[in-house]
């Protein structure tokens, strides 16, 4: 049945989202409940996220909450988009980029499992590095280019957190990422040692995957992160996602088949993948080859 639902990704950030604003408006669900003459069970199946929901309920709810206008509007399009099957965010559409949808997720998660073969991922990126990779966006002022690099850096504080606990942070890169100058030399050194230390947080792991590997099924899918969530006393555990971007999107797929798919995929590179002492040597070694080259 729950497949007939639609995505639950746009819910799950819609009812996290809702829940938050309740909060700081300091009411209870069941004052909410009322003000919004419902059942406190239609509130809270909002909030958790278990169904679609109507974009008139949000904009009451956001009235009730005294959200911001255009908090609000985000919201009110979010809720348009809870009936979609696999879901697909455009940027720059009704939802905005601003509502970080996918840092909401990360956030939420327990356990994070990577596969680049282009870019060092935006957790493991260091200043310059990623200054390097948004040069490449014209169409962005240099103030928003900062914007963007301070944005992505504050991500990386989720390795540090305490409470609730890091997730675990599982990475595997191609070999063809080190190569790839980002910058210049200077700047993947510090990048390649950056990958070092953090690979040494208990709750990190950072495997290279050789390019004697050939073609594998990782080739194929393409870059991809695979957010699994706690089960933190909840009745219905939320489903695992696969997130996966590009220039003007990103995909959001949650169904059973599709995490099958993407589980048989990350078994493979992991097999095929060095280990992460191996994986060391690597950078190690290619640290000596940038340095000198």
């Amino acid at each position: 049945m729950a497949d007939d639902m639609g995505s639950t990704v746009p819910r799950r950030q819609l009812g996290r989202a809702l829940r938050e604003l309740r909060t700081e408006a300091r009411m209870t669900l069941d004052g909410a409940a009322e003000a919004m003459q419902c059942s406190r069970q239609k509130m809270w199946r909002i909030e958790t996220g278990l169904g679609p929901v109507r974009a008139l309920d949000v904009k009451a709810m956001c009235e009730l909450y005294g959200a911001m206008p255009d908090l609000a509007g985000a919201l009110t399009a979010l809720a348009a988009e809870t009936k979609a099957k696999g879901w697909w965010h455009s940027y720059g559409d009704a939802v905005p980029d601003w509502f970080e949808l996918y840092v909401g997720l990360e956030s939420a998660a327990s356990r994070l499992r990577e596969y680049e073969d282009t870019l060092v991922p935006g957790l493991l990126q260091t200043r310059a590095y990623a200054r390097g990779v948004y040069q490449h966006r014209s169409r962005i002022s240099p103030d928003e280019r900062e914007q963007l690099v301070e944005v992505r850096l504050q991500r990386q504080a989720l390795l540090e957190r305490r409470l609730p606990p890091a997730p675990l942070f599982e990475v595997i890169l191609s070999e063809a990422v080190m190569l790839r100058v980002v910058g210049d030399s200077a700047t993947m050194v510090e990048q390649l040692r950056h990958l070092l230390n953090v690979g040494r947080f208990p709750h990190v792991s950072i495997r290279v995957l050789p390019l004697t590997a050939g073609l594998h099924f990782g080739a194929v899918a393409g870059p991809f992160v695979m957010l699994d969530f706690p089960l933190r006393n909840r009745v219905v555990p939320e489903p695992s996602v696969i997130y996966s971007e590009s220039l003007t999107g990103a995909l959001y797929l949650d169904r059973a088949e599709e995490l099958a798919i993407y589980e048989e995929v990350w078994a493979s590179l992991t097999s095929l993948a060095l280990d992460e002492q191996q994986s060391r040597q690597l950078i190690n070694k290619i640290i000596g080859e940038v340095h000198h080259g």
